[in-house]
């Protein structure tokens, strides 16, 4: 069994992500390759929560831009978390990692409400937790609430898992020479406004010397190389 180089780890994945190459949804051999890495970090004795986002199903920000009440956007944002959430959790406990998914917005029949100190509690009886429904509030992304629950659950580092091989100085699917950052400060990636997480999450993570790590997702075996410690992506400290 290889040794995890983290004790306890916030992974912050996409709704994207879920979806694959079909752009909407979930797809289920996707979410089972994501299960089967996360599974191998597990094993490794890494402690992990798992946020993930709603943006396969609708994202707050899109909607409100076409006439949506943005409140209301967000909610429905956050019942895709708990979509998601609820199928990472199928994923997971059909490989036989025991999961619990915890929700800030209370629904009894599905989740457990969120509460920090049973979070910490089942994280050490080694079982993987699912936050969904962000924050509970509109106007916060998805991002702020990974940041959050990591300080809250005392995380050593966010790893966030993207579609691209770490942080690069413009967009390197359109344009070609794109240099990729191997390590960043905080206020390097504020002031030139690179997308590693919103501003929000990026303050608050700075605040509280909490690293980010973001990797490619694509090979899911990354997420085992990252809970190892081994150099991979882009290092946020």
């Amino acid at each position: 069994m290889a040794r995890a180089g983290y004790k306890r780890v916030l992974l912050k994945l996409s709704g994207e992500a879920l979806a694959g190459d079909q752009g909407f949804g979930i797809n289920p051999t996707v979410i089972q390759d994501i299960a089967r890495g996360i599974g191998a970090a597990h094993e490794a004795g890494v402690e992990m929560g798992i946020v993930i986002g709603g943006g396969n199903f609708v994202r707050g920000v899109a909607a409100a831009t076409s006439g949506m009440d943005r409140a209301s956007a967000d909610y429905m944002g956050m019942l895709g978390t708990c979509i998601n959430s609820l199928a990472l959790q199928d994923a997971l406990e059909k490989i036989n990692v025991y999961t619990r998914v915890q929700s800030a917005i209370e629904m009894a029949e599905i989740a457990e409400p969120y509460i920090r100190r049973k979070a910490i509690r089942h994280l050490e009886k080694k079982r993987v937790v699912i936050f969904a429904a962000g924050t509970g509030n509109p106007y916060f992304t998805t991002d702020t609430a990974a940041a959050l629950r990591a300080m809250e659950i005392d995380a050593e580092v966010i790893m966030k898992a993207t579609k691209v091989d770490g942080v690069y100085d413009k967009d390197p699917k359109k344009h070609s020479d794109a240099v990729m950052f191997d390590e960043l400060s905080y206020l390097e990636v504020l002031s030139r406004r690179l997308s590693v997480m919103d501003a929000t999450a990026i303050s608050l993570c700075m605040d509280n010397s909490l690293p980010i790590l973001t990797f490619n997702m694509k090979d899911t075996a990354n997420i085992l190389r990252a809970v190892k410690g081994e150099k991979i992506g882009t290092l946020v400290r």
